[in-house]
C-alpha cells in the first residue's frame, strides 16, 4: 500500500511521511489485512498442507509488523505529545488483536490438522522447528485454554501492553524533567574537557548563560551524568546529581512503584492460567535456561564465586577512601563510588580512561568496525550519502552491506547520539526480514542500531569512551546476526531466537576491542593520527579487569532483583514497601553504602517497560556472556581475524537464526557444551 507510508512494503522507507495522524488509520488498515489473511487460512476449503497452514501465517501479520514497529521506533527516537497519544490510543487495539491470534479455535484446529498428518513427519528440519516452535508458542498463549480462560488471558494482554508503555513513558518523562545548571566553573574541578565544552554547548542551546558570564547544563542521560558522577570533586553536585537519578519514576507526576505491583500481579495470573508456578518457568521453558530455578541457580553460583573478590574490592575503596584523612575506613557515600573508585585506578595503574577518548572519533570507530567485521564475516558496508536515503533525524546515517559474492545482504540506519525526544540506552532492531525466497532469489534485510552516545562538541568529532565503544560493537554483533541471517522462515531468522542466546553475537564482538590489532584498525588520535601508544594500550589492558567483581556482582544484582520480582510476585506485589523489601533480598550483591543505594526497580526499564522484553531474562546478559567468553578463546586460539573460523561463526551462528536448538548451534561451533571458566578467567575471577 505505497499511498499508506506505514504499510509500504518499499524497502527505503519514507520516514517523513510517518506522521502522527496516519498512525490510527493504518494500523486498523493493517489489523484488518491481517484479519482477512488469518481467515483465509482458517477458511480454506483445501486439504491442510504446510504451505496454507503454517508458511501462510509466518506472512499473515507482515502488514501489521511493518506498520507498527514502524510506530514504536518513531517513539523511541522522534518522541512527541502527538505521536505519543496516537501510539496509546491504539495500542490497546494491537495488543488485543495479537494477543488473540494463538486464541483462535479455527486457526488452532487447521494448524493441528496439518501438524497430525503424514506430511508433517517428512518436512525439512527448518520447516518441522517452525511447526514445532509454533505449536509451542500457541500453547504457551493459551490456545489449549477454555474460552473463558482465552477472554481473559487477552485482557491481560491489552492491561500489560497499557501498563508497561506507561512505565516507560514515566521513565523517559522523569529523566527530561531534570536538569542542573552550574554557573561557577570552579565547581567542576576535574571534569574532563570534552564534557565541560559539551555541557556549556547543552546550555547555550537552551538559551542558558551568556558569552560573559557562561554556564554548564547536565542531565540524568549518561553522556552527560558519567563523566560529572566520576570525575568532579564537588561532592554536593555529585550527591545532586545521584539524587535526581535515583528518584526517577520513583515521585509523581512520574511515579511507577503502582505500575510495578499491577505488572508483577498480571504476570503471575498469565503464568497461573497457563499451568506453570510463576512466570519465569513460563518465559523460560524454550529458552536454554529452561526454568526460573536454573536462571537463579546460575546467577547465585556466579555470586558465589566473585563474592570473597566482591567484598575485597569493597574494602579496598573505603580504605583507598580513607587514606590521608586519619579517619577510619567506612562505608561511603553512593554518590562516591565512581570518583573514589576512578581515583584509585589512577593509583594502582597510571590510568585515566579519558587518555583513551581522542583515540576514539566516532567516525573512525565505525569505519575500523566495519573493516573488522569485512576481515572476519567476508562483508563489505558502504555508507550512503546523506540526503539520497530518507532518515528520520538529520544526525542518522544509512548503509548498505554486501557479502563477498556481491550480494546486497541488508542495509541499516545509525543513530548514536542523544536528544530529548529520545529514550536512553542502547539498542538494535529489524525493520524488514528478508533472507531466502520460494523462487531461490535472497531478499535484503533491512535493521538499525541506536545509542546515546558522547555526541560532538564545539569544535571537536564525537569523541567516545572505550566503553561507548564497546557498545558500537556490541549493537553492531546484533545487527549482523540480523543481516546475515539465511533461514527461509522469517519468523526463524536473524534475532528470533531464544533470549538468552541473542547475546552471543552481539556480545562476542566487544572482545576485538580490547585487542591491539583490532584496535590498531580503528583507534586513532583525532588530531595527529598516532594509534594508541604501548604504554597506554599496556595500562588499559591491565585495569581491565579493575573492580571486575563489581561490575559482575552489579549484574549478578539485576538478574537477581529480575527473578526474584517473578519467582515471588504475590510477595512483592502485595508488600506495603517493595522497595525495602526487593533491597533485603539482594543486599549482599549491593555495593554497601551510607546512605544505602535504593534498587533500581523504579527505572528498570529492561523488565517493566513490554509486556514480556526481558523480564525474568535479564540474567541472559550473564548467561551468553559464559558463551561469548567460551566462544571468542576459538577465535584466540586460531586467530582473531582467522577467515575459517570467522566463515564458520557466519555458517553455525550467525546465519541460522532459530532454525535449531541454541545448544546444537554452540556445540556447532565449538565442538563441545559451554565452559564457565573462560568468563571467569577473562573477568580475572578464577580461583
Amino acid at each position: 500500500m505505497p499511498d499508506n507510508p506505514f504499510l509500504d512494503p518499499s524497502f527505503h522507507i519514507r520516514w517523513t511521511a510517518l506522521v502522527p495522524e496516519q498512525v490510527e488509520p493504518s494500523t486498523e488498515a493493517a489489523i484488518g489485512l491481517t484479519e482477512e489473511s488469518l481467515r483465509a487460512i482458517e477458511d480454506s476449503p483445501q486439504a491442510p498442507t504446510f504451505e496454507n497452514t503454517f508458511l501462510a501465517l509466518d506472512s499473515a501479520t507482515d502488514g501489521l509488523n511493518r506498520a507498527w514497529s514502524r510506530v514504536t521506533h518513531l517513539q523511541s527516537v522522534a518522541d512527541s505529545p502527538e505521536l505519543r497519544e496516537a501510539h496509546n490510543r491504539v495500542l490497546p487495539r494491537v495488543s488485543a488483536f495479537l494477543a488473540r491470534i494463538p486464541l483462535r479455535a479455527a486457526l488452532w484446529r487447521r494448524l493441528n490438522a496439518f501438524a497430525r498428518l503424514p506430511d508433517a513427519g517428512r518436512l525439512s528440519s527448518v520447516r518441522s522447528r517452525f511447526m514445532s516452535e509454533t505449536l509451542a508458542e500457541f500453547r504457551e498463549a493459551g490456545a489449549d485454554l477454555p474460552a473463558e480462560g482465552r477472554t481473559r488471558l487477552e485482557a491481560l494482554q491489552t492491561e500489560l501492553a497499557e501498563l508497561t508503555q506507561r512505565f516507560s513513558d514515566n521513565v523517559l518523562d522523569a529523566t527530561n524533567a531534570w536538569q542542573l545548571v552550574v554557573e561557577d566553573e570552579s565547581r567542576l574541578e576535574g571534569l574532563p574537557d570534552h564534557a565541560k565544552a559539551r555541557a556549556r554547548a547543552d546550555a547555550e542551546a537552551k538559551g542558558i548563560g551568556t558569552a560573559e558570564r557562561p554556564a554548564w547544563r547536565f542531565t540524568l542521560h549518561m553522556p552527560s551524568m558519567e563523566p560529572l558522577m566520576t570525575y568532579v570533586a564537588d561532592e554536593a553536585l555529585r550527591r545532586e546529581v545521584w539524587h535526581a537519578a535515583v528518584a526517577v519514576g520513583a515521585a509523581p507526576p512520574h511515579g511507577n512503584t503502582p505500575l510495578i505491583s499491577r505488572i508483577l500481579e498480571l504476570r503471575a495470573e498469565r503464568a497461573r492460567l497457563l499451568g506453570k508456578e510463576h512466570f519465569a518457568d513460563l518465559v523460560l521453558a524454550r529458552r536454554m535456561a529452561k526454568s526460573g530455578g536454573r536462571a537463579l541457580e546460575f546467577i547465585e553460583d556466579l555470586q558465589r564465586r566473585c563474592a570473597a573478590a566482591f567484598a575485597r574490592e569493597c574494602r579496598e575503596l573505603e580504605e583507598a577512601a580513607a587514606r590521608g584523612t586519619g579517619l577510619a575506613p567506612a562505608r561511603l557515600a553512593p554518590w562516591d563510588i565512581a570518583f573514589q573508585a576512578e581515583r584509585l585506578r589512577r593509583a594502582h595503574y597510571d590510568f585515566d580512561e579519558e587518555q583513551l577518548r581522542p583515540f576514539f572519533p566516532m567516525d573512525r570507530v565505525m569505519s575500523g568496525l566495519f573493516g573488522l567485521a569485512g576481515r572476519l564475516f567476508g562483508i563489505r558496508v558502504t555508507e550512503r550519502p546523506k540526503g539520497e536515503v530518507e532518515v528520520w533525524h538529520p544526525d542518522v546515517r544509512y548503509y548498505d552491506v554486501h557479502d563477498a559474492r556481491g550480494r546486497h545482504v541488508g542495509s541499516f540506519y545509525a543513530d548514536w547520539h542523544p536528544r530529548q525526544a529520545k529514550r536512553g540506552g542502547a539498542w538494535m532492531n529489524y525493520l524488514i526480514t528478508g533472507g531466502p525466497q520460494p523462487d531461490g532469489s535472497r531478499r535484503p534485510h533491512l535493521g538499525l542500531i541506536c545509542g546515546n552516545l558522547t555526541p560532538p562538541s564545539p569544535g571537536r568529532p564525537a569523541l567516545l569512551s572505550h566503553h561507548e565503544v564497546q557498545t558500537v560493537f556490541h549493537e553492531f554483533g546484533h545487527l549482523v546476526h540480523h543481516l546475515l541471517g539465511e533461514v527461509e522462515i522469517k519468523s526463524l531468522n536473524g534475532t528470533n531466537v531464544a533470549w538468552d542466546f541473542v547475546e552471543l553475537p552481539s556480545q562476542i564482538m566487544e572482545n576485538w576491542c580490547w585487542e591491539r590489532e583490532g584496535l590498531d584498525m580503528f583507534a586513532r588520535h583525532f588530531e595527529t593520527g598516532e594509534r594508541i601508544p604501548d604504554a597506554l594500550f599496556l595500562k588499559m589492558t591491565a585495569a581491565r579487569n579493575f573492580r571486575s567483581a563489581c561490575a559482575t556482582m552489579r549484574q549478578v544484582a539485576f538478574a537477581k532483583i529480575d527473578l526474584l520480582l517473578h519467582m515471588r510476585a504475590a510477595e512483592f506485589a502485595g508488600a506495603r514497601d517493595i522497595e525495602s523489601l526487593l533491597r533485603t533480598s539482594v543486599a549482599d550483591c549491593m555495593v554497601p553504602t551510607e546512605p544505602p543505594s535504593p534498587t533500581i526497580i523504579r527505572r528498570f526499564t529492561h523488565i517493566f517497560s513490554d509486556p514480556v522484553g526481558y523480564a525474568a531474562g535479564y540474567y541472559s546478559y550473564k548467561w551468553a556472556e559464559v558463551l561469548d567468553a567460551d566462544a571468542f578463546t576459538r577465535f584466540r586460539r586460531e586467530g582473531i581475524f582467522n577467515e575459517r573460523v570467522g566463515r564458520e561463526f557466519v555458517e553455525r551462528i550467525l546465519s541460522r537464526g532459530n532454525s535449531d536448538d541454541p545448544a546444537q548451534l554452540f556445540r556447532d561451533f565449538m565442538g563441545r557444551d559451554p565452559d564457565l571458566a573462560a568468563l571467569l578467567e577473562r573477568s580475572g575471577l578464577s580461583a
